[in-house]
Formats: C-alpha cells, structure tokens, sequence
C-alpha cells in the first residue's frame, strides 16, 4: 500500500494528513504552530507518520507528500508546494462534492473561494490586509471576555438582541468590548455583536466568490457555532456542515494532490 501526505502550516494551528492510494484517510493531527514553521511542520508530520505502521515512524517513506499553507515552503520533506486556496477547495471537493462555495477562515486571513466541478478553483477572494475576523481576532474577543474560545463561540446563540461593535480593527474592536463588558451590557448580546462584524466581512468574500445558494466554512473558526449562525443570517444562505473536521480541509487536500501526483508517477 501506498500512502501519500499532506501538510497545512498555519499561521496558528499546523495540520497532517496521510492518504492511502483508494483515497482513505488513515491518519491526521492538529498541532499549535511554533514560532518557526519548519518546526511546525517537522513535528506535525512526525505525529501523523508514528500513527500509521507502515510507514516506520520516517515520513521519506511516503509516496508523495504536499505542503501547503503560509509556511508550505517550510515542508523541508514535501514533493511539491501547492497554495492553501487550491487544496482548500480540493478537500471540500472530496468531502462533499455538492459544496460549490467555501468561506476559509484562517488564523490571519478570511478568504472565499469558488469551486469548479473538479475540485480545482473557479474564483476567489482574499483579505489578507487586516485582522480583524480571523482567528487572532477571535482569539483576542475571548481573552476580552476571560473564555475560552469554545465557550466564546456559543455564547452568542444565548442572545436576545445584537448590540453592534462599531470598530472594524482587532485593536479597537478589543478595547470596545472591554468599554461595553465594563458598562455592563449583556455578555451574549455584545458576542452577537461580534459575530455579526465578522460575518458581514465574510458576506463580502463570499459574494465576490460567487455563492448562491450555499456555502460551507473551512479553517478552524468553522466551529464557531455563534459565526455560523451569524453568517447564515447575513448571507442568508445555508451553511453547510461537512462531514470531517473543516480546520484539516487544507491538510485534506494537500493529500489528495498528493495522491493524484504520485499514483501519475506510478
């Protein structure tokens, strides 16, 4: 048997995945990025390696490996280099072939992207110039309220009403918080808030990457229950739940270009 990998570095979380040749995932992790991201990758694929027997703990024992991600050229091992936005939307491609439009919110950018009836992309949007609704900006919101990012994310379904935050910057929009969390305003109501800035900004990125219809979210902020709602109000579309982790999308599809590639070379 063949295996073949796929390694997303993050700005915030690295991911691995390994593929065997019938296209089965048999092994994936999530790891906090170091500081350097060939550290980051070095220790994700040495994690997701020791998971499969076969391989003998040696990720040169690999068939073909991807990098991806803002530290992909940091993949010191990787074949090949593919951009974050093309495995993104192979791997929702290969997790649910229905899903035509994704929202990836990373650690650092939000991006839209359109997917072409191959998995490759058709279109896509990026903003990458600020902050604000990435992950370090929902990071920031829940040290603002003294949680933890999981509870954070479902705080704001609790909410009756939706007081605005008015600062679009990271910086800002934290100090806004900290202001109305002092006034005493209703912690679930300012939550919504903030859901709601961030999924006006993604209703942007999605427009410009065609959605219709539907949409589903990538990237680790897809677990954010109070954004998903927020989105879905926004865009008025569905969001769709996929069915694998959407923070190992990019990792996913790393490994299926991965596997493509190195089944051509057979």
């Amino acid at each position: 048997m063949k295996y073949f990998g796929g390694c997303d570095v993050g700005s915030t979380y690295t991911k691995a995945v390994i593929m065997d040749e019938n296209g089965k995932v048999v092994a994936n992790t999530t790891i906090k990025s170091k500081i350097n991201a060939a550290l980051s990758a070095e220790a994700a694929m040495s994690d997701v390696v020791s998971q499969v027997p076969e391989l003998k703990g040696d990720v040169k024992n690999l068939t073909y490996l991807v990098g991806t991600g803002y530290g992909r050229n940091k993949v010191a091992t990787a074949d090949e280099n593919i951009s974050e936005i093309s495995c993104h939307a192979m791997g929702v491609h290969i997790t649910d072939p229905s899903v035509k439009a994704i929202i990836d919110i990373g650690g650092q950018d939000i991006k839209g992207i359109a997917i072409d009836t191959d998995g490759t992309v058709k279109n896509f949007a990026m903003n990458d110039k600020c902050a604000a609704g990435t992950g370090r900006f929902f990071e920031a919101m829940a040290r603002s309220f003294e949680m933890s990012l999981s509870d954070f994310s479902k705080l704001s379904l609790k909410a009756k009403n939706v007081i605005p935050i008015s600062a679009q910057c990271t910086v800002f929009a934290e100090s806004e918080v900290i202001s109305l969390v002092g006034e005493g305003k209703p912690m679930d109501e300012i939550a919504a808030g903030i859901e709601m800035s961030v999924a006006k900004r993604c209703f942007v990125m999605a427009k410009k990457a065609g959605a219709t219809d539907s949409i589903t979210l990538s990237g680790g902020c897809a677990k954010n229950d109070g954004l998903k709602q927020a989105i879905e109000q926004v865009l008025k579309i569905k969001v769709i739940d996929l069915p694998v982790d959407p923070q190992l999308m990019g990792a996913l599809g790393a490994a299926e270009y991965a596997r493509q590639k190195g089944l051509a070379q057979a």
